[in-house]
């Protein structure tokens, strides 16, 4: 079966499994290593250590198998169609997160957008938007300067990378808004924390995060209230 022009079957569209909410951060949506249904409010190491200034971040499915393979098919081979199913299997994670305003996609610089011809993450803002009934603002959030690609880089390394890369230019179009800001794959969460920062310095009230998959690290869960056992680890 194909599906538009792309050639994907049926079953490996429906293949990727979603996260299960007790089975991650509350924060943000790291899968822990050890999946264990925790009672009451549980965070990863790394947001007790670091707080991100996100308020919420959630991702359909874990990096890898056939969803990582649907996610580099769009990104890097440009097969558009593929933006659809997707941006189906986000909608899924919308009654987990509070009910946003408008959905922005997390932006490339213009050079990049440009080599690569369009950017997957306004693809998947535009089709979630579509199927959701979320207004969609493409031009609001800016990435102002060249950043290197975040891939290989330690968190702190990600960090200094996307530090000020972005701006809002259409304040008026956030002020006191709930801000969802799409892109395809949270890894360390520093361009979406980046971005987050820059929306709420414009005035929005409350900012999520959601991607069609969320990477992978080895962090168990902790207790809020075992703060003090809690070994700090790299954020991600």
């Amino acid at each position: 079966m194909r599906f538009g022009a792309v050639p994907v079957c049926a079953a490996c569209l429906h293949s990727p499994a979603p996260l299960l909410e007790d089975h991650s951060c509350d924060l943000c949506g790291l899968p822990f290593e050890e999946a264990a249904a925790l009672q009451g409010t549980k965070r990863c190491g790394a947001c007790l250590a670091e707080p991100p200034v996100f308020d919420r971040a959630r991702g359909f499915g874990v990096h890898e198998g056939e969803l990582r393979r649907l996610i580099h098919l769009l990104k890097y081979d440009r097969m558009r169609p593929l933006a659809k199913p997707l941006a189906g299997m986000m909608a899924t994670v919308l009654a987990s997160l509070p009910v946003p305003d408008l959905v922005v996609p997390v932006p490339l610089y213009r050079a990049r957008r440009w080599r690569r011809g369009f950017n997957q993450a306004l693809a998947l803002s535009e089709e979630l938007g579509r199927q959701a009934g979320i207004r969609c603002e493409a031009r609001v959030l800016r990435r102002i300067r060249a950043t290197q690609p975040q891939a290989g880089l330690s968190y702190a390394e990600r960090k200094r990378n996307v530090a000020n890369a972005f701006v809002v230019r259409q304040r008026d179009r956030v002020a006191g808004k709930t801000v969802l800001v799409i892109d395809d794959v949270m890894t360390t969460g520093a361009t979406l924390d980046a971005c987050a920062r820059a929306l709420k310095k414009a005035g929005a009230r409350s900012v999520l995060a959601l991607t069609a998959a969320r990477a992978k690290r080895r962090i168990l869960p902790v207790h809020v209230g075992r703060v003090q056992q809690a070994k700090p680890r790299a954020a991600t």
